[in-house]
């Protein structure tokens, strides 16, 4: 049992050695518990109720279930029954970039802090980055490390967003951090600006190794709660996923609810309000913690309130130019415009109006259908700039039918 347990603090302080080597800010380790069992975690039950309360919206690979009917991200042990053990591994993204809070121009739009990554090449010209290739290959290297200083074998997986997994869970009984209230993972010198990698492994975690839970210090705070916009954090700790920003701008897929529209604000591209009213990601006498030193996520100066008309303006080529190789190329040219005419509807400026009236006269179906509400919004907010109203030129028809069939966004 001795030599056991001395196995597993080693190979643990030597993952979060090499971890931390990588540039990784934080890393734990926490054990996979057999489903159902005494020692599994209570967070892991709770999402077949989650599930089936339908707050996973349109996102299918979160229903996912194996043969017996079970959750795949119930317990890691359900898609992968080698698992013993989780090497979570936390990256600051925090940058110069302002708050979406922040007051700025009413033609320009937001993409969220995570997305706005990315480097200087040759020339000064910024090259977009993918935070799930950054932090793989950091993992890759922490895996392989692992593999030729244990010397034994061992099965191993390294996720970033795309395994069988529910990241904060496992990060918050590794010690990264405590979960939330808007159900981020937070630490007290890190605030919520983190990204999540880990490295699933065969390699055991003993009961008595004990890891240090940080306990949860929101207390009484609910900032969180009370800013969002759509009422998407329904209780400490409970999210609805289909009525949150970032679902809505990201994985949504065809029309969006009318009624979610107007408090979607100038958001295309994720949203940061509740992490930024955080009062751990804003201490008192500083606006904000530490900075990302990871060159690939410094936030790219065009993508910090991005101008409405540069991204309306955006042909194929000019998209993938911009975005290609960035979380942004997951959502799509088309889903990009719908919800670029979703934010100019809720500008209430009027200079907007040749734009929307072009693409609800298009043929896309969605994109003209946000285009004739947006129209219709700015001459109810009565518009800021001068020119036609909507009426005037004919905005409120309806959207013109293609005449062949249609791919929806």
């Amino acid at each position: 049992m001795a030599a056991e347990s001395s196995m597993t603090t080693g190979w643990i302080r030597l993952g979060q050695e090499l971890a931390i080597s990588e540039g990784f800010d934080r890393c734990g380790v926490a054990a996979v518990p057999e489903p159902g069992s005494f020692e599994d975690y209570v967070e892991l039950g709770m999402l077949e109720a989650w599930v089936e309360a339908g707050h996973a919206g349109e996102m299918e690979y979160l229903k996912r279930r194996d043969a017996q009917g079970a959750l795949l991200r119930s317990s890691l042990r359900v898609a992968l029954p080698w698992a013993r053990s989780v090497l979570v591994c936390a990256l600051n993204y925090n940058n110069e970039a302002p708050h979406s809070l922040e007051e700025f121009s009413p033609d320009a739009g937001w993409i969220a802090r995570y997305a706005m990554g990315g480097c200087n090449a040759e020339h000064g010209v910024s090259q977009p980055s993918d935070y799930h290739h950054v932090l793989m290959e950091k993992l890759r290297y922490v895996e392989s490390g692992l593999r030729e200083r244990l010397r034994v074998e061992f099965e191993s997986r390294c996720y970033v967003d795309t395994g069988p997994v529910i990241e904060r869970v496992y990060a918050k009984y590794a010690g990264i951090g405590w979960v939330g209230k808007n159900t981020c993972i937070l630490d007290q010198k890190l605030g919520s600006w983190m990204f999540l990698g880990v490295i699933v492994t065969s390699l055991p975690v003993l009961s008595g190794v004990s890891v240090e839970i940080a306990p949860d210090r929101c207390g009484s705070c609910t900032r969180c709660i009370d800013a969002c916009p759509t009422q998407a954090i329904t209780a400490p700790h409970q999210l609805d996923a289909s009525r949150c920003i970032a679902y809505l701008t990201i994985e949504k897929k065809g029309s969006i609810d009318e009624e979610l529209r107007p408090a979607m604000g100038r958001h295309v591209f994720g949203c940061d309000i509740c992490q930024e009213v955080c009062p751990w990601n804003n201490p008192p006498g500083s606006r904000k913690f530490a900075l990302t030193t990871t060159p690939e996520l410094q936030a790219r100066e065009e993508l910090v309130n991005p101008a409405l008309e540069w991204l309306a303006s955006l042909d194929n080529a000019g998209f993938k130019r911009v975005f290609k190789s960035s979380p942004v190329e997951r959502t799509g040219l088309k889903r990009l415009k719908r919800n670029a005419a979703i934010a100019m509807g809720n500008s209430g400026e009027r200079k907007f109006l040749p734009r929307l009236l072009e693409w609800a006269d298009g043929t896309d179906p969605v994109l003209a259908e946000a285009a004739v509400w947006a129209a219709k919004r700015i001459e109810i907010r009565g518009g800021h700039r001068s020119g036609p109203t909507p009426r005037e030129a004919g905005a409120f028809s309806e959207p013109r039918r293609s005449q062949g069939p249609r791919t929806l966004c």
